[in-house]
């Protein structure tokens, strides 16, 4: 493959679709009764996946299947990555040999260890005997060597150093400051395999409850043909205008990123058809493969489906996964916003032409895409409220109700597609391209929205868990693969009816083999990341290396995120996204709520999640090993690692808005009224177009070098304004430690004190600090409220000392890292109370002046120079 790239030869459709299941899908492919045989076992995956997911599972599933679910899948998994990916590159294609059938068998057996001796795992009360630990150690070397020929060595390799580290901990060539006592075989084996620390832990639970299913749901959508119902609508919207290509792939990447898991999927099924139109009109290979890079991997943070990692994310932050789509929305609607002026800049830099002879307003096409994604998102809300009618008029056949109307609507749209050709993908090689017109098209898929829809409603509006929520959107597809080319047949009265029936068959058999084939590398990922997290929790490296970094960081909490940021990178040049996303989080994720927490700055854990997981995404980006930007180049023909470096110059806004929501978690729309979170969706929209603007060194015409670093103060000013307002205004004004009681009672309702603790270490007994945020409710004296939050005062001349807070108080999990019983006291070292302050929106005034003086002289520049706007 590489050759082909590097010797700039765009491959064919044939060379491309092995590119893709080469990653994502295993680049074996035996015929006959052996690939019968796999397609079966892959067919059957995916049936006990949706079994298991579904309402009655416990019905028609036995609870010793229910209960051991992540065993049966990690089997699943190991026994097709054996038999879908070859060992070596010389290994056979088109046959499995003898010793894969063998490893995938005895892999799959020692998956279900657990399953199968589970009685007696559970008299021996977890702990592995002699044979546990040999079986256990076999499985992990399968597990590390099916990892190795699913995700690549990288995975392997870094999960072997952390075993090792288990076993030799101790040694004399491991640095002292992460020594430890070691483990011996017994224990370890306990810990990684018979437990639910290790491989079988949170990572693989997750994959087992959620991912398979979106996944799944993705692969289904794709096969009904939603994929290129989406392209062509971005392309007959946006194709139009000038690097029109570039902004359909963009959007088109979005939805397609609603339906695709893999980054690398994503950019060969939209970028086929995408790249050679970008090329045509005058984007390079390297910037047309670039672009279709940064929108394809970005569609991992788009919710609602987000990547695997985002379903970790429920499980580590403990939050559900509405709040965790509502937190991430923001970030990746802009992020998208920013991506399509981008290529705007790209395409009015170059002066690119247009594609096609239709002449339609920007301001139409704006307008017209803005009314859809309001409407669609109206569409997912206001349902609520006639269903809500339904169930409380009829409570006992509300289910028959909604049901018949959920077939109802489907039958009326399917009607409409009928009425209109079936949507075949264009060739973007052809001598004269033709625009889709939307007018005309929009009919033809209106119906693949409906599962999208439902999956919204259970997700948001029911608040049902990820798992049951695409369960139900996955049946719908069921029924929607099933009978779509039938019932369409049967409306345009054609005779057909049975070719079309055993053609939506097909479609559903195959989007179900996809599927499963598709999740064999998350599974081992999260199976393998989870020796990883087991190594965390048995040996307690974590807290080192807490210590570790905040001394390499000097404390410095922007240093530390750097570092951060620098690691999920360094990682993420062998690791896919979900299990980087599980090392660095398990690592370094408390890490810096601790850091935080020292420089007096409260950071929300689901803000250091979404940060590694943004700087996570980047894996499939950056080089010289983004996978995703290899198989844009393969499509482009053009230079791999430069495709990468563009492609990274592309994403710097995905680099630059983490850093932005640590400190501005407004952002993430956390404790923000409706006012406020309409404002600070506006203001961050031009934030991030003034970012762009700035970093692209091109505005309304080509920037001068202060211009440049005037849009990215902007862009900083829009982003923060509380860092300049709390310079002119300090938020907080120191109170006297002693008169806390009194602070906490003429503090207003609502409003949070800051109290800086300083004391011992448990661990190291060097002097720390750490800052808590005391909540002042509403009524009630002061000292009940200090009483109520944990802090036990013992005044003595003058300093506040503090004894052990109660167990199971606010304070006590906040504090529980000091030694109360030591030499030195833990004392109250500082109160900050809320300060009156002007609002912090005010800067925006200012910000804004500076955006329009740069924009007239621009304008006046521009057109002195005759710059086409």
């Amino acid at each position: 493959m590489t050759s082909d790239v590097q010797g700039n030869r765009p491959l064919t459709e044939e060379e491309l679709q092995d590119l893709v299941a080469s990653s994502d899908a295993g680049a074996r492919n035996p015929v006959g009764s052996v690939g019968l045989f796999l397609a079966i076992v892959a067919v059957i995956w995916s049936v006990f996946q949706v079994v298991l997911a579904s309402p009655v599972s416990n019905l028609l599933l036995p609870g010793s299947v229910v209960n051991n679910s992540r065993q049966i899948h990690l089997a699943f998994a190991i026994f097709l990555a054996f038999a879908a990916y070859p060992a070596l590159k010389s290994s056979p294609r088109n046959y499995i040999p003898i010793q894969d059938w063998i490893m995938s068998i005895v892999g799959a057996a020692i998956a279900l260890y657990g399953y199968i001796f589970y009685q007696k795992i559970v008299n021996s009360g977890g702990l592995a005997d002699d044979t546990d630990k040999w079986v256990a150690l076999i499985g992990l070397l399968l597990l590390f060597e099916a990892a190795r020929r699913a995700l690549g060595p990288a995975m392997a390799i870094i999960a072997c150093v952390f075993l090792a580290y288990v076993f030799f901990g101790s040694s004399d060539w491991v640095p002292e400051v992460i020594r430890w006592k070691g483990a011996s075989l017994k224990k370890a084996m306990s810990h990684m395999w018979i437990t639910s620390e290790g491989v079988f832990g949170i990572a693989l639970g997750v994959s087992t409850k959620f991912v398979f299913l979106f996944v799944l749901f993705g692969a289904l959508l794709d096969k009904a043909g939603a994929g290129n119902y989406f392209i062509k609508m971005a392309f007959g919207a946006l194709g139009h205008l000038r690097g029109g290509p570039a902004k359909a792939a963009v959007v088109g990447s979005a939805a397609t990123g609603l339906i695709s898991g893999s980054s690398i999927a994503n950019v060969v099924t939209t970028g086929t058809f995408t790249i050679p139109l970008m090329k045509r009109v005058g984007f390079s290979s390297e910037q047309a493969g670039s672009v279709e890079v940064a929108s394809s991997v970005n569609g991992q943070i788009m919710p609602p489906v987000m990547g695997a990692a985002a379903f970790l994310m429920v499980e580590y932050v403990g939050i559900s996964y509405v709040e965790v789509i509502t937190h991430a929305f923001l970030p990746a609607a802009i992020s998208y916003i920013a991506l399509v002026y981008i290529v705007h800049l790209e395409a009015v830099k170059r002066n690119m032409p247009t594609l096609g002879n239709r002449v339609i307003s920007m301001g139409r096409t704006i307008g017209g895409m803005a009314a859809f994604f309001v409407g669609f998102a109206a569409l997912c809300y206001g349902i609520q409220y006639p269903i809500k009618a339904i169930t409380a008029a009829i409570p006992g056949a509300s289910g028959l109700v909604l049901s018949l109307s959920v077939v109802a609507a489907y039958l009326g749209l399917l009607w409409l597609a009928a009425g209109t050709d079936d949507l075949v993908p264009d060739d973007p090689n052809a001598a004269e391209v033709e625009l889709p017109v939307v007018g005309e098209i929009y009919k033809a898929g209106l119906h693949y929205l409906l599962p999208i829809i439902v999956l919204v409603y259970f997700l948001m509006i029911e608040q049902k868990s990820p798992g049951l929520s695409a369960f139900w959107a996955t049946a719908l597809l069921f029924v929607i693969l099933l009978t779509q080319k039938p019932l369409k047949a049967l409306f345009r009265g054609q005779s057909t009816l049975a070719h079309s029936f055993l053609d939506g068959v097909h479609d559903l058999w195959n989007g179900l083999i996809d599927g499963a084939r598709n999740m064999i590398g998350i599974a081992l990922a999260t199976a393998t990341a989870g020796v990883i997290v087991g190594t965390v929790t048995l040996t307690g490296v974590g807290q080192v290396m807490s210590e570790l970094v905040e001394l390499m960081s000097g404390g410095n909490l922007i240093l530390m995120l750097i570092m951060v940021g620098l690691l999920s990178l360094v990682l993420g040049m062998g690791l896919p996204t979900t299990a980087n996303y599980i090392v660095v989080s398990s690592l370094m994720a408390g890490v810096v709520v601790e850091l935080g927490a020292q420089s007096g700055l409260v950071v929300p854990l689901i803000a250091v999640h979404l940060f590694v997981f943004y700087f996570g995404i980047m894996a499939d980006v950056t080089p010289p090993v983004g996978l995703a930007s290899f198989a844009a180049a393969a499509v482009s023909g053009g230079d791999a690692i430069r495709t990468g470096f563009v492609a990274f110059f592309y994403s710097l806004r995905t680099v630059a808005l983490p850093f932005v929501f640590i400190f501005n978690t407004d952002l993430l729309l956390i404790d923000v009224t409706w006012v406020q979170g309409i404002l600070v969706a506006i203001s961050a929209t031009i934030a991030i177009l003034a970012f762009t603007a700035g970093t692209m060194n091109y505005f309304l015409t080509r920037n001068r070098i202060y211009e440049s670093v005037l849009l990215v103060l902007v862009a900083f000013a829009l982003f923060r304004p509380d860092f300049f307002m709390n310079r002119l205004m300090p938020p907080f004004a120191s109170t006297d430690p002693a008169a806390l009681v009194e602070t906490v009672a003429t503090a207003p309702a609502g409003s949070e004190l800051r109290i800086t603790v300083e004391g011992p270490d448990f661990d190291t007994g060097e002097q720390k600090t750490t800052t808590l945020i005391l909540p002042v409710a509403d009524g009630g004296d002061g000292q009940a409220q200090v009483d109520a939050f944990g802090l036990m005062l013992l005044p003595e001349d003058g300093v506040v000392k503090l004894d052990e807070p109660m167990f199971g108080t606010p304070a006590q999990s906040g504090m529980d890292s000091f030694d109360f019983y030591g030499d030195e006291p833990v004392r109250l070292l500082s109160v900050q109370a809320p300060a009156d302050q002007l609002p912090k929106e005010l800067i925006f005034i200012p910000a804004l002046l500076l955006l329009a003086m740069i924009a007239f002289l621009q304008r006046a520049r521009a057109s002195k120079e005759g710059v086409p706007a």
